[in-house]
C-alpha cells in the first residue's frame, strides 16, 4: 500500500466533503502532487511554544505533512534555526516561511478561477507545493514563482523539479511582483500584503484577478479583485484567511510595544461588557468589523493585549480592561461595536474591496461607509 497516496486521498476527500474544492482539477491537483515531497523537513510546535524539527525518517512524518494544517519551514528568517532544532531538539522563534494549510490553498486556488491558457505569478514560493499544484493544473510554462528568500527558492526550486514540475522560479521581492512575465491574467499572494502593491494593478492583465489576505491581526481578510484601467475592485471572501506578511509589510514595531503592555501603568483601569474573543477570535463575527476600526493594531495573547504605532495599548483581563496612551482603543472597539450591531451585524463578505494607485478602502454594501487603508 502507498501510505502517502492513501493518505492524500484522505486529505482531499476531506475537502470535497467540506466543500473547499469543487473544481475536479483543483481535486486531482492534490491527489496527485505529493506534499510530502515538499516537506522533508518542518517544525512542529510544543505545548509550551518551543518548536521540534520533524525529519522524513520521523515516524510520524507521513501523517504530520497530510493533516490540514500549516507546516512551518522556516523561523526568523533565519536557516540556521533549523540546524539548531536537530541540534538541541527545540528551539523558539517566530514563523517567517510555510507550507500552508491545505484548506486555505484551495480556496485560494479555487478563488483563482483559472481557465486554460491563463499565466499566474504567484508571490510567496515557501516550499513550492503551491507553484506544483498550480503546474498540474496550467502547465509549467504559465506559472511564475517569485520568493523573497534565495535560500528558500532555491530549495523550492529543486524539489519541484524532483517531484516533475518547472515553473519559472524568481528570487525577488514580491511586493514589485515580476514585470519581464507580465501581464499576468491571474496574481496569488500567497503572503499577506498591508495594501495591494501598484505593481500588481500594473501587471495584471485586463479583467484578470488578484487573490490575496491583508496583514491585519485583527480581521484580516481574503479578497478576489479584478482590475481595470489600473485599479481593482472586488470582494472579501466568506472564507477567512490567514498568511505570514510579506516581509516588507512586516509589523517590526510590535514585539517590543506588545511586551512593554504587559506592565505599563494604565492611564485609566474600568471593567468592560465587551469580550477579548468578540474583538480577536477569528471566529467572532464582529472580528472583521472590529480590524476596520482598529487598523494598525498588534495583537497579543495571555493577557490579550493590543498596541498600535502611536503608543496606545489594552490590557484585557477578564472584565477588566486597562489602557494607556493618546488614544483610548478600548473605548473604540466599544463604540465600534455598537456601530456594527446598528447596521445589522454584517459578516465579511458583505464588504467590498477597492484599489487605485492612490487609495485603497473597504466599503459595506448598501451603504455609504467605507473604511480606508491607512
Amino acid at each position: 500500500m502507498d501510505l502517502a497516496a492513501d493518505l492524500r486521498g484522505q486529505l482531499v476527500d476531506s475537502l470535497v466533503a467540506a466543500e473547499v474544492i469543487r473544481d475536479p482539477r483543483w481535486a486531482e491537483a492534490f491527489r496527485q502532487v505529493p506534499r510530502h515531497a515538499f516537506l522533508p523537513g518542518f517544525f512542529v510546535q510544543r505545548p509550551d511554544g518551543t518548536w521540534e524539527p520533524v525529519t522524513s525518517a520521523h515516524p510520524d512524518h507521513l501523517a504530520l505533512v497530510y493533516r490540514n494544517e500549516v507546516c512551518v519551514t522556516q523561523l526568523d528568517g533565519d536557516d540556521r534555526a533549523w540546524e539548531q532544532a536537530l541540534a538541541k531538539d527545540a528551539v523558539i522563534g517566530v514563523p517567517t516561511s510555510s507550507s500552508s494549510m491545505p484548506t486555505i490553498m484551495a480556496i485560494m486556488l479555487e478563488a483563482l478561477a483559472v481557465t486554460p491558457g491563463n499565466r499566474v505569478l504567484e508571490i510567496g514560493t515557501g516550499t513550492g507545493y503551491n507553484a506544483a499544484l498550480l503546474c498540474h493544473v496550467l502547465g509549467d510554462g504559465l506559472v511564475t514563482s517569485i520568493d523573497v528568500d534565495a535560500g528558500v527558492l532555491a530549495r523550492a526550486e529543486s524539489r519541484l523539479t524532483g517531484a516533475g514540475y518547472h515553473p519559472r522560479c524568481v528570487a525577488g521581492d514580491g511586493e514589485q511582483g515580476y514585470a519581464p512575465r507580465a501581464p499576468y491574467d491571474r496574481i496569488l499572494g500567497t503572503c499577506a500584503v498591508s495594501r495591494i502593491p501598484s505593481a500588481w494593478l500594473a501587471q495584471t492583465a485586463p479583467g484578470g484577478l488578484i487573490v490575496t489576505t491583508f496583514n491585519r491581526p485583527i480581521g484580516a481578510g481574503l479578497v478576489r479583485l479584478t482590475v481595470h484601467d489600473g485599479q481593482a475592485t472586488g470582494r472579501v471572501l466568506l472564507e477567512d484567511g490567514r498568511f505570514m506578511p510579506l516581509r516588507a509589510h512586516r509589523q517590526s514595531w510590535a514585539d517590543e510595544a506588545l511586551v512593554d503592555a504587559l506592565t505599563a501603568p494604565a492611564t485609566e483601569s474600568r471593567t468592560t461588557l465587551l469580550p477579548s474573543r468578540a474583538v480577536v477570535d477569528p471566529s467572532s463575527g464582529f472580528e472583521f468589523f472590529a480590524g476596520l476600526a482598529l487598523s494598525e493594531v498588534a495583537i497579543a495573547a495571555d493577557p490579550i493585549r493590543l498596541v498600535h504605532p502611536d503608543g496606545s495599548w489594552v490590557r484585557h483581563r477578564g472584565a477588566v480592561v486597562d489602557q494607556g496612551g493618546p488614544r483610548a482603543l478600548w473605548d473604540e472597539a466599544e463604540a465600534a461595536y455598537r456601530q456594527w450591531r446598528a447596521l445589522g451585524k454584517p459578516r465579511r463578505h458583505q464588504f467590498t474591496f477597492t484599489a487605485t494607485p492612490t487609495d485603497q478602502y473597504f466599503a459595506l454594501d448598501g451603504t455609504l461607509h467605507t473604511w480606508p487603508l491607512p
